[in-house]
């Protein structure tokens, strides 16, 4: 194992344990205030501190993850190829959509995701755009390996991409707006359990315009992607989803079993066909030698 790939799954690893912890605190620990004044000081302030700035860490380390991940199995043109179209255009979008509405419907970020660009969006904001844009993307791209044509896998993966994309967001939007405490919310009524339709229409939209953009820019660079070079993408998706599942059936009602369970049928279930449909391939670090005619002759 490379220097690369320990950060890499340092970083994995670090970016699910945050998740983690942050889930047990809002559906484990908030609801129960007197567990929190029963610890002492510093424990409060610790928890106090995870609520706060919790969500900034697990984002943070996405994006890393998902850099370090890039960088190896990529390279670096195919990386910034994909990172820099997604945080512009996922900024632009956020930024339109704070301040007119347009394309996500009417909604202001809170406090708890760090420094506001503009005094309306996160910086985290574009940063998790990236990272799970990024997971969609290559674990689009690397099922539909079996199609001859690369313009039609780019495609594919675009269109396949910014679905996953939206299947994420049926389990994060409600843990997100509609818990006890709130990331962000929507400033209209949504008819479809508390979201307006084109907020994601708006995810849709941003999600396809960034991987259209990343498809042009990867057009011209040959890439092969198997099981085991998508499994990071897959956990890196598949625990993000689990995150705003878990935080909306937690603490909300149960009829918000019916998005949660649409996520997973255009989501996870796809990812997971994505995943196998690449194919097996040892890791370089297990792969048997390969034989030659002066070993065979031996």
């Amino acid at each position: 194992m490379t220097l690369n790939e320990r950060w890499e799954r340092l970083a994995l690893t670090a970016h699910v344990g945050a998740m983690v912890f942050g889930v047990a605190g809002l559906v484990g620990v908030l609801p129960h205030p007197e567990w929190v004044l029963a610890l002492p000081a510093a424990g409060q302030r610790l928890f106090a501190w995870s609520m706060a700035g919790g969500g900034v860490v697990y984002i943070l380390l996405g994006a890393l993850a998902m850099v370090l991940y890039g960088w190896r199995v990529l390279g670096p043109r195919l990386l910034l190829g994909f990172l820099l179209p997604a945080v512009m255009v996922s900024l632009s979008s956020e930024l339109l959509g704070t301040s007119t509405g347009f394309p996500f419907g009417r909604y202001g970020y809170l406090d708890g995701l760090g420094y506001k660009i503009a005094g309306l969006v996160p910086f985290t904001i574009p940063l998790s755009w990236f990272y799970m844009g990024l997971a969609c993307f290559v674990l689009v791209y690397g099922g539909l390996q079996g199609l001859r044509q690369r313009w039609l896998r780019l495609a594919g993966a675009v269109i396949g991409g910014a679905m996953l994309l939206v299947a994420w967001d049926l389990a994060l939007d409600p843990a997100m707006s509609q818990t006890p405490v709130p990331f962000w919310q929507f400033h209209e009524a949504g008819a479809f359990f508390g979201m307006p339709y084109r907020n994601l229409a708006g995810w849709v939209g941003t999600g396809a315009l960034f991987m259209t953009l990343a498809a042009v820019l990867w057009r011209g660079q040959p890439l092969v992607l198997n099981r085991w070079d998508l499994t990071v993408p897959l956990v890196m998706y598949t625990v993000n989803y689990l995150f705003g599942a878990v935080i909306s059936l937690g603490l909300l009602d149960r009829r918000y079993w019916i998005p949660i369970g649409l996520g997973v049928v255009l989501g996870v279930i796809p990812a997971f066909v994505c995943w196998w449909r690449a194919g097996r391939r040892l890791p370089p670090t297990l792969a048997l030698p390969e034989l030659d005619a002066v070993s065979l002759v031996k």
